[in-house]
């Protein structure tokens, strides 16, 4: 059994004993992006297993273990991974637990302090919580990302951004039931397999990568119907995870509608420019600018060319570059506003409206002030610019029904065919 080692404040690590022994449990967020994010770390030497549970222990976990004030999405991944550990299936003795810590004034950066409280109250102190994060926040000895990791990481969630595009778009349509999705479990384990190998991550492989998943998506026979297209937005947990949002993109394909998800690619570019804009108003060194724009470059060059691609088809609605979305969201908001998702959130309102997506759901869970301000805060002042924009804010949290979700959906869909019916 692995020894174990405290920092001097007193912190659990991860070590390197505990790479080669230990199982890592992450929360689920992104199906498709975190099997291929798993394959890297997984080539790298950690045993590492995503959590799919969506049993309703697991919100009951969350409000056990964490204080009721706090965001839902902490009492859902919280409560996941505490769930996990007192399941009976693993060996709570050689088993680690995974939070991302993104460093800024959002408490989403307090979860890893919050799980390790949680931890202690259920005698699981000698659980170790891994943060994994870019800022420097926290370190492990038997936890460490590489500069190629991280390159290929941001390859994997513009490979999950593009099948999640494209299936999106194709699901609703398909002649065969169930093609699409098993076009995304081809792709995947293929990928998946190309990253556990540490092959093709050369921008021209990937390019012609993206080109054979777009053109195999393409060839899907579909019935030629215009259905409602609604956009959903929000707090980035509850936006993506299925157990967050009570699934659902599943639900709006049930009532006849086209999910259209803005990627989480979106979002880590975002977090990259928030560095470049505390640098142009406030200063700092200079290494640290150089380093974001070089960042800056490489991704989006990697989101151009998932555009491109898409584009080519000519039969897929292409996605906003992040430069598209940067410069729409500041026509009604300030750049300095970045607690949380910030502009960010508003910007892929004023996105989606621009790709014609006029319908948005944004999601809006408990206790996210940053997600209220720069969501529903802002949806007057959008509607100014565009008065046809049916947007409802959906509540989730551990006390919201699924079916007063559902029916504030549906009124929000019945008002979409009266806006069309009336065009």
């Amino acid at each position: 059994m692995a020894k174990l080692k405290y920092d001097k404040n007193g912190r659990l690590m991860f070590t390197e004993e505990m790479k080669e022994e230990y199982t890592i449990l992450v929360p689920m967020m992104l199906p498709i992006h975190f099997s291929m994010l798993k394959a890297i770390f997984q080539r790298e030497g950690y045993h590492m297993e995503v959590l799919e549970t969506q049993n309703s222990n697991i919100i009951q976990m969350g409000l056990k273990y964490c204080h009721n004030d706090i965001c839902y999405p902490a009492q859902l991944t919280i409560g996941q991974l505490m769930d996990a550990l007192q399941s009976g299936k693993y060996d709570v003795h050689k088993v680690a637990v995974m939070l991302s810590q993104t460093g800024g004034g959002c408490r989403a950066s307090n979860y890893i302090s919050l799980l390790r409280k949680a931890l202690d109250r259920a005698g699981l102190d000698f659980v170790p919580a891994v943060s994994i994060n870019f800022s420097g926040l926290e370190e492990n000895p038997g936890f460490v990302i590489t500069k190629k990791m991280v390159y290929e990481m941001a390859n994997a969630v513009i490979y999950g951004d593009l099948l999640m595009c494209l299936h999106n778009q194709t699901e609703p349509y398909e002649k065969e039931a169930g093609v699409s999705q098993r076009l995304v479990e081809r792709f995947t384990a293929m990928l998946n397999d190309d990253f556990a190998k540490g092959e093709s991550m050369g921008p021209k492989a990937i390019r012609k990568k993206m080109d054979e998943i777009v053109s195999a998506f393409a060839a899907v026979p579909v019935y030629k119907k215009d259905k409602v297209r609604v956009g959903i937005v929000g707090e980035i947990y509850v936006k993506f995870a299925p157990l967050g949002n009570n699934n659902l993109e599943a639900f709006l394909l049930k009532e006849n509608a086209e999910p259209v998800v803005p990627g989480l690619l979106d979002f880590l570019l975002y977090t990259i420019d928030t560095g470049i804009e505390d640098y142009i108003r406030y200063g700092g060194k200079l290494l640290k600018p150089i380093i974001t724009k070089y960042l800056m470059h490489v991704f989006t060059g990697i989101q151009k060319d998932m555009i491109r691609a898409i584009k080519r088809a000519g039969c897929f609605h292409a996605p906003s570059s992040f430069s598209r979305t940067k410069e729409l969201a500041g026509q009604v908001i300030d750049y300095g506003v970045k607690m949380g998702e910030g502009w960010l959130l508003t910007g892929e309102m004023m996105a989606l409206i621009d790709e014609g997506v006029n319908n948005i759901v944004c999601t809006q869970p408990f206790g996210c002030l940053p997600n209220h301000v720069c969501g529903r805060g802002m949806m007057r002042r959008i509607k100014k610019f565009h008065p046809d924009a049916n947007i409802v804010a959906i509540d989730y949290d551990a006390s919201a029904t699924r079916v007063n979700q559902e029916n504030r959906l549906k009124l929000m869909l019945a008002t979409a065919q009266k806006i069309r019916a009336a065009q």
